[in-house]
């Protein structure tokens, strides 16, 4: 495990997948992350490459070709994956293409990963490199989970998810049975721009959102007023999730969506797939701000 810390954040950093897994105040340490209770759901914040969500049949085709992938890609769990640097607030890390890797996703690559502490804010960093002669194709995204309540007095309805700004957008359902994303839609918004957080809100799965306006969602207590903020310029899709027992909620910005159910698998195709021309650079970042009346 890696860590940082300045006057006002501690952060720890898992080497499996460089997976973010504790954000604590450095002077009363209230824990604002999820604690990956195993018989819940046993992660914190896994990093999503190449591919966001299910793939249909867990497959899909390239020049001709079938390759298959797990569900969020190969980086979580990773063991492969290494710190590439350190400085006095930020860690690096990386992992590049192999001989196993081009098993399952035919593309020569380098994935880093940075994390980022200033102040009260982490920087979420990924970038991705075209190693490669031809064109790559991909999906990057994030999954982090936060505690919710935080506090001892609260309880799970006390939170809403309060949006930067009023909202008509509807969730795109899940098919709960091979998890790609339904021609059914439902109402989230009405012109408004809160989500009442309840455990049933998750009873058919994740809220996926492809239009939202807001770039930024706060997580809000009515007793403890703002606790934490997800900024993510440059990430057109939204996931908003938890097990309907967990008490947590993952505010997951995306570059890339699941399958549709219509899918052809068509890699080149897939809805919200991103193309890097060989020896490019691609980067894109979400913030996360824990709000300073909690750091005291």
């Amino acid at each position: 495990m890696h860590t940082l810390q300045n006057d006002k954040l501690k952060i720890a950093v898992k080497k499996t997948g460089a997976e973010l897994c504790k954000i604590t105040s450095a002077k009363n340490n209230t824990e604002f992350m999820w604690h990956a209770d195993p018989d819940v759901w046993g992660s914190f914040a896994p990093n999503l490459f190449p591919i966001i969500g299910a793939l249909k049949d867990d497959a899909y085709t390239f020049e001709g070709k079938t390759y298959t992938l797990p569900k969020h890609g190969f980086v979580r769990h990773n063991e492969a994956i290494t710190l590439h640097q350190q400085t006095e607030n930020s860690l690096i890390f990386k992992l590049t293409s192999n001989s196993e890797s081009l098993k399952n996703y035919p593309f020569e690559f380098e994935f880093l990963i940075t994390y980022t502490l200033t102040s009260n804010t982490i920087e979420v960093k990924h970038t991705v490199i075209n190693t490669d002669s031809k064109t790559m194709y991909f999906s990057v995204g994030g999954h982090p989970a936060f505690k919710c309540p935080v506090f001892e007095n609260e309880n799970y309805e006390d939170y809403i998810l309060e949006f930067q700004t009023e909202e008509n957008s509807k969730r795109h359902l899940i098919n709960m049975e091979n998890g790609l994303i339904s021609s059914e839609t439902e109402t989230v918004f009405n012109n408004s721009n809160k989500i009442q957080l309840t455990h049933n809100l998750f009873n058919r799965d994740a809220l996926v959102f492809k239009d939202l306006k807001s770039r930024k969602v706060t997580l809000k207590s009515n007793k403890n007023g703002d606790i934490l903020s997800v900024s993510y310029p440059g990430f057109p899709y939204l996931g908003i999730w938890a097990k309907p027992n967990g008490d947590y909620v993952c505010i997951e910005p995306w570059l890339g969506v699941a399958d549709s159910e219509t899918t052809n698998q068509n890699f080149k195709e897939k809805e919200g797939i991103l193309n890097l021309a060989p020896n490019k650079t691609f980067q894109a970042s979400y913030i996360i701000e824990i709000h300073n009346s909690h750091l005291v």
